[in-house]
């Protein structure tokens, strides 16, 4: 999940408000089809929900994640988790496949992962994903960075997310010797749970609101004004909030 960035991750909030994220990579695990007995890196493993399947499914599976807290999560599930940064993956010929699910968003540096993917992996070695792609979440990101405008912060943060388009990440994969069966755009907007957009900003975009200045006493204020902003576009009448996702999922290989 977060494997390279500076976000701080609480697994009890990310459990309580994100579990849709997991759930809704469980498509990404069918593209991967894992095998048993393969040996497969998860790259931003967090709390290592979607790492326990691929072992259930009979594969030696390695989790590497930046974050201390997310990594001691997965790690009590009995899982082998290590801290580790996606652009300086430390494997050579070792993988059958690298897997990753909603990190390669937060990392950036594209040309370096998949240089480092591709070391990662044995040949003919397997590559699939998925994360957010361009004009993910634009609605929430354009509405926070207005608020913290509104109250004279600078958008520090905000907009430091890889969002690539589907033409510009397979180009990524291509340059980096790998060949590309698919990788597409997918609109996928995404209701939350009952926390709500509320619950949403203090997961996802608590640390950039902080990164902006915002003191602790102010965070609250806008994250209510932030999803005032938001109610008309992604709040239904019922009172449920949806999140304006758009991902990008791709498949590669190496060459044997």
């Amino acid at each position: 999940m977060t494997a390279g960035t500076a976000t701080a991750w609480d697994p009890a909030l990310y459990a309580a408000n994100a579990a849709f994220v997991p759930a809704l990579g469980a498509a990404v695990l069918d593209l991967l089809a894992p095998r048993p007995g393969e040996r497969v890196l998860d790259i931003g493993c967090g709390d290592g929900v979607l790492t326990q399947k691929l072992v259930e499914a009979g594969c030696t599976v390695v989790g590497i994640d930046a974050d201390a807290a997310m990594i001691a999560a997965a790690t009590a599930r009995g899982l082998d988790a290590r801290a580790g940064d996606a652009r300086e993956l430390a494997f050579t010929a070792e993988f059958d496949a690298v897997f990753t699910n909603a990190c390669l968003h937060w990392v950036g540096q594209p040309e370096r992962v998949t240089a480092g993917v591709r070391r990662a992996l044995k040949p003919g070695g397997r590559y699939v994903g998925e994360f957010g792609g361009h004009a993910n979440i634009a609605a929430i990101r354009t509405a926070l960075i207005a608020v913290l405008a509104r109250h004279g912060f600078p958008p520090a943060g905000s907009e430091t997310s890889y969002y690539p388009t589907a033409q510009a990440f397979r180009a990524v994969l291509e340059q980096g010797g790998f060949v590309v069966e698919t990788c597409q755009i997918i609109p996928r907007p995404t209701p939350l749970p009952a926390s709500g957009m509320a619950g949403w900003l203090e997961t996802f975009r608590g640390g950039f609101i902080d990164a902006a200045g915002v003191p602790p006493e102010l965070r609250d204020q806008i994250i209510t004004e932030t999803c005032q902003l938001l109610a008309p576009a992604l709040r239904s009448a019922d009172g449920q909030w949806t999140a304006d996702y758009v991902r990008i999922r791709f498949s590669a290989h190496l060459p044997e």
